[in-house]
């Protein structure tokens, strides 16, 4: 019976507790046996407190959210838990067994909703790339294919989701974290507008808004209803992003079209796309036509700037330099050279020898370049459709780098974030789907998932949740499973 229960979404799961046929209890130790039989081959979890979460689940008090005594996992950069382990894919924090003092907002707000936290999942340091292998904690496999990455840096999130060990995950995204590991692992991975979801009480904004947090799920409607449960803001939030009309789960019951909905199959500066991910927009682009709406080739002119890459860069370099530093403030140590990877060093580098006139002129660049691409969709078009990411999975080891070659990894990413990035920078909310799965070909086996981006004007997911929910109906993808699966 338990290992049936792998199969539910969150929204299932919940109904069973609600209807007396499981008790939270029962939920919490079918997903503890799920984690014991499949971590170890993907190393998606990384701490766990499962007598905690066992001790959750048996209390009287626990809160009658709409999700009770659902499984769920954080993950190990943001979403802080009062006396866990927090430790941003960092092998210095790792060492000090450094701990949360304090809950987020985030995390408050999923313990309100019922669900019961079973530990944190995998990121790489810092969440820079969009691959999880970070030094600290080793790699992250994908359960599709257990030598190909689960992508990044929402990369544990996604492998125990779609293995089954619990229906949804927290996620973060701060250039395609959340939609990139959905897109790779066969998930839906919705990244909100910004300000939709409190960084509180310890940041008022991530990369200087660059970043975002919220899951990964396996459903359109766990989505939808969790948009509900954790969104909104704390008191004393910089800015918040604009309340919705009504409640997000409402969407997936209203019909909504015929849309206007450009799409885009090539990749802006010459970064070339697989055939199969092409081919993937294209099949997504034929299933949107046949439910009604018009589908054309167009996109943003603004995604064909080759200065945005520099100016993200030159934010977020800054943002891991000031990182290192917090990090020694709460360590009580100077973080240096030898206690992180090249990477994250070269970034905070570089970040640190930026002046303040100049980060100010990227931000400046950036809020410029939001308000050209945000204009495209006043001009008639309703969603913008691509590629979540121009290349299918990536073998683990391909994205690394080296003291002698420190931005390597980075440089090779490219493709992984060239659908995702922009819409970091400007703001908009955008949903990854899963569409198809590889056929084989030089870019990677077959079996591989691939997934398919939508992006909606600021504010808007409601529209976003709605095709998404229409294309799950029409090209559904629920009934597919990895190969490595805890049911």
């Amino acid at each position: 019976m338990a290992d049936e229960w792998a199969h539910l979404d969150a929204t299932d799961q919940a109904l069973l507790v609600r209807r007396g046929e499981a008790s939270p209890l029962e939920l919490i130790d079918a997903a503890i046996s799920r984690l014991n039989r499949v971590n170890p081959k993907l190393n998606a979890v990384i701490h766990c407190y499962l007598e905690e979460a066992r001790q959750a689940a048996s209390q009287p008090d626990l809160p009658d959210g709409p999700l009770r005594g659902v499984p769920f996992l954080m993950k190990d950069i943001g979403g802080e838990e009062a006396g866990r382990a927090v430790h941003g894919g960092l092998r210095v924090a790792k060492q000090a067994n450094f701990r949360a003092k304090q809950d987020s907002h985030f995390a408050s707000r999923v313990q309100q909703a019922g669900l019961i936290s079973l530990g944190r999942t995998n990121t790489p340091e810092l969440a820079l790339l969009p691959t999880t292998e970070p030094e600290a904690y080793g790699p992250t496999r994908n359960p599709w294919n257990l030598e190909y990455s689960a992508g990044g840096s929402s990369g544990g999130a996604a492998a125990a989701v779609a293995a089954g060990i619990v229906p949804v995950a927290h996620a973060s995204d701060g250039g395609g974290s959340i939609r990139g590991p959905a897109s790779m692992c066969g998930l839906v991975g919705l990244k909100p507008t910004r300000g939709r979801c409190s960084f509180g009480p310890s940041l008022g904004e991530r990369w200087s808004g660059f970043s975002c947090e919220f899951v990964l799920s396996r459903s359109v409607r766990d989505s939808a209803l969790l948009l509900d449960l954790l969104s909104g803001p704390m008191p004393g939030d910089p800015y918040f992003a604009p309340p919705p009309p009504k409640a997000f789960a409402t969407a997936l019951r209203e019909p909504k079209g015929p849309l206007r909905i450009g799409m885009m199959t090539e990749a802006p500066r010459d970064i070339r796309v697989a055939p199969e991910m092409a081919a993937a927009v294209e099949r997504c682009g034929e299933c949107l036509e046949s439910l009604g709406h018009s589908v054309e080739r167009a996109h943003p002119l603004a995604l064909e700037d080759q200065a945005t890459v520099g100016h993200y860069v030159t934010v977020v370099g800054a943002n891991v330099a000031r990182a290192l530093e917090a990090w020694g403030e709460k360590l009580g140590v100077q973080v240096t050279e030898e206690d992180v990877e090249p990477l994250t060093w070269e970034l905070a580098r570089r970040g640190a020898e930026v002046s303040a006139p100049r980060l100010l002129a990227s931000l400046e660049f950036v809020h410029g370049f939001g308000r050209r691409l945000a204009e495209w969709w006043t001009g008639g078009f309703d969603l913008l459709l691509t590629p979540t990411q121009a290349l299918p999975p990536v073998r683990l080891g391909t994205l690394g780098s080296t003291r002698e070659e420190p931005l390597r990894g980075f440089l090779l990413s490219a493709p992984y974030g060239v659908f995702t990035l922009p819409f970091n920078l400007s703001g908009q909310p955008a949903l990854s789907c899963p569409m198809d799965w590889t056929p084989g070909s030089q870019d990677g086996p077959e079996g591989l998932p691939i997934g398919v981006q939508l992006v909606a004007p600021f504010g808007d997911e409601r529209t976003l949740l709605t095709v998404a929910a229409q294309l799950e109906e029409a090209a559904p993808w629920k009934d597919r499973r990895p190969p490595t699966f805890a049911g």
